[in-house]
């Protein structure tokens, strides 16, 4: 059976108390609701954090609060900082990086979401993915417009990415990609053409978190996205009790499909990351 990674989005920069109270927004809190979902099958912890006031931040001390603690409790699972813009200077996007978790998220390009433009410059990308390649992080590439593509293969061309990239494809967004299944079929087969070792995965926003997980099983993706970021809801009319209950709705999505979920060296093979070193004996 196929090995399929379970990526799990703990907190975003938008979900607050006030809309979910299982959103976790201090590093204790994260770092807990990372292990629940660990123990319920993710391999990748997506991580933003958060000022006490729920507010997004780039403070680098509470990514390493957060990536010490999920190294501690979550052993193997691979750590992948966010570096998006949602609220956030964007001469801090990258100010975490030299904690070198395993990857790091991507954009290649600007657009519009529901009330904002989610800002990348050219310049501000080249840097971002320049400091990646110096520190080893292995980024996603996070596709809102198929343009983005692109966007990624001129970071290539230019020896700032290599040609396996990982690709997310994000879908249901308001103003940007609609999740709808031909769309993904567009998407996939540009990215298959532009780097056709890459690996993949499609997140699903909102209400489209189930059906975007499916249509991304059948297509065969690398891994599936899950998690209080993008869905804070199981039903229309109940709340996720916590991103470890969204991580069992995928491990059901992956085992109704016929796969597997991978293991921690799995995932971080199949995505390029480093193996976790073993314990030195005294």
């Amino acid at each position: 059976m196929k090995p399929v990674i379970i990526a799990v989005a703990i907190s975003g920069s938008v979900p607050r108390k006030k809309d979910n109270p299982a959103v976790p927004i201090t590093p204790a809190e994260q770092i807990e609701s990372t292990q629940q979902a660990y123990e319920a099958g993710a391999t990748l912890v997506h991580i933003h954090v958060r000022n006490d006031d729920e507010t997004p931040s780039s403070d680098p001390e509470r990514f390493a609060a957060v990536q010490a603690g999920v190294a501690r409790h979550c052993p193997g699972m691979i750590i992948q900082f966010s570096t998006g813009g949602r609220g956030r200077d964007p001469s801090q996007r990258s100010s975490a990086l030299g904690l070198r978790p395993d990857m790091a998220s991507l954009s290649t390009g600007s657009v519009n979401f529901p009330t904002i433009v989610y800002e990348n410059h050219t310049v501000l990308v080249e840097e971002m993915a320049g400091k990646m390649k110096a520190f080893g992080i292995r980024p996603e590439i996070e596709i809102f417009d198929l343009s983005h593509l692109h966007g990624a293969r001129r970071l290539a061309d230019k020896g700032l990415l290599d040609d396996q990239p990982h690709i997310q494809f994000v879908m249901g967004i308001q103003n940007a990609l609609p999740a709808e299944e031909r769309l993904l079929d567009i998407l996939l087969k540009e990215a298959k053409h532009l780097f056709p070792n890459c690996t993949w995965t499609a997140a699903g926003i909102g209400r489209h978190q189930a059906k975007v997980m499916d249509w991304a099983l059948v297509r065969g993706a690398d891994a599936v996205r899950t998690g209080l970021e993008d869905n804070i809801r199981i039903t229309r009319d109940r709340l996720a009790s916590s991103n470890a209950e969204l991580v069992e709705h995928a491990v059901l999505a992956i085992e109704r499909h016929g796969h597997r979920i991978a293991t921690t060296e799995e995932a971080r093979a199949l995505l390029g990351c480093s193996p976790v070193a073993a314990p030195q004996s005294r």
